[in-house]
C-alpha cells in the first residue's frame, strides 16, 4: 500500500537503450535522460505519475541492453499489455522488453546482487561506419594478451579508488572497496570485448579500468604496473577514462526469489558480442578466441 492507503504493485521493467542522445539515466534539471523519458511514457500509459529506481545510474553516452528498473502503481494493467502501451509513448532508442509483477521488498538498486557490464574497442586503422556508436576507436594494435595479464589482478575484493572518476561525486562516507568476480577480454576480428562482473561498480570506474587496461595493450605500462595502480588508491596513477559510447550494462543479477521466469520477458538480441558483426574488412568471419 502506499501512504494513502491504496493497493500498489510492484512491478520490474527490463530494458535497453541506446544512450547516445542522453545525459545519463537519472533525471536531471534541463537535460534529456532515459529516467525522463521512461516515466513519462509510463505516466501516459498508465494514467498515474510514475518515479523509477534503476539499478544503476548510467552516464551519458553509455548504453544499456540489461538495465533493470522497479517502481510501485495502482493500476490493474497486466505486465504484457504494460510492456506494450510503454513501448507505445518511447522513442525508438529506448525499449521495454520485460515486464512482471514482482515481490514488494524487490528495489531494483539496493536488492542486485551484481551488475555485468560490457565495453567494446574496434581495433583497425579505420574506424567502423556501422559501429560507431557503440565502440571505442583504436587504431594502434593492442597486446591482449598482457592486457589479460593486468585483468586478472582486478579479480577478488579491493579498493578501486584509482579509477573513481570523481571523488565528489561519491556519496560522503560510502565505501570505494567492490568486488569483482569476472574480468576478461575476447576478440572477434577488429572487435575486442571487455567483460566485466561485481557487486557494484563505482562512477567511471569500468571506464578507468579500460582506459589503463589499453595503456597496457598500448605497451605504455606492463602488466605488474598495472598492478601496482589498483593497490595504490591514487586516481592520478591510472589512465584516463574510456569514452563512454563503448559500455553497455548487460546485465543484472538478483536473488533467486526476486527473480522472473524467462517466459516473462521477450527475447533481446544482444548488443555487439562475440560473433555479433558478419563481415570483417578482412572479407572473412573470425573465430571467437577468449583470452583466459
Amino acid at each position: 500500500m502506499n501512504a494513502t492507503g491504496e493497493a500498489t504493485r510492484t512491478i520490474r521493467l527490463d530494458l535497453a537503450y541506446e544512450g547516445t542522445q542522453y545525459h545519463g539515466f537519472g533525471r536531471q534539471p534541463s537535460r534529456q535522460t532515459v529516467q525522463e523519458v521512461l516515466e513519462e511514457a509510463l505516466a501516459r500509459s498508465l494514467g498515474e505519475q510514475i518515479r523509477v529506481t534503476a539499478a544503476g545510474r548510467t552516464d551519458a553516452g553509455v548504453h544499456a541492453s540489461g538495465q533493470v528498473v522497479s517502481f510501485t502503481m495502482r493500476g490493474r494493467l497486466a505486465p504484457p499489455e504494460l510492456l506494450r502501451a510503454a513501448n507505445a509513448y518511447l522513442p525508438e532508442d529506448v525499449l521495454v522488453h520485460g515486464a512482471a509483477d514482482v515481490p514488494p521488498e524487490l528495489n531494483a538498486r539496493r536488492s542486485a546482487l551484481r551488475r555485468h557490464y560490457r565495453y567494446l574497442i574496434w581495433n583497425h586503422r579505420l574506424p567502423s561506419l556501422w559501429l560507431r556508436r557503440w565502440t571505442w576507436h583504436q587504431t594502434d594494435r593492442l597486446d591482449l594478451w598482457g592486457m589479460q595479464a593486468a585483468t586478472d589482478q582486478l579479480i577478488g575484493t579491493h579498493d578501486f579508488v584509482s579509477f573513481l572518476g570523481h571523488q565528489a561525486q561519491e556519496p560522503a562516507g560510502r565505501t570505494t572497496i567492490r568486488t569483482v568476480e569476472r574480468a576478461e577480454w575476447w576478440q572477434d576480428g577488429n572487435l575486442i570485448g571487455f567483460e566485466v562482473t561485481a557487486n557494484a561498480f563505482l562512477r567511471h570506474m569500468v571506464r578507468g579500468i579500460v582506459g589503463t587496461l589499453v595503456d597496457v595493450g598500448r605497451g605504455r605500462l606492463d602488466p605488474a604496473q598495472f598492478g601496482t595502480i589498483l593497490e595504490a588508491r591514487d586516481r592520478r596513477k591510472a589512465g584516463a577514462n574510456a569514452p563512454p559510447h563503448g559500455l553497455i550494462l548487460t546485465g543484472v543479477d538478483y536473488p533467486e526469489y526476486l527473480e522472473v521466469p524467462d517466459k516473462s520477458h521477450e527475447r533481446l538480441q544482444e548488443y555487439p558480442g562475440p560473433g555479433w558483426f558478419p563481415v570483417h574488412p578482412s572479407g572473412g568471419r573470425s573465430a571467437v578466441s577468449t583470452l583466459t
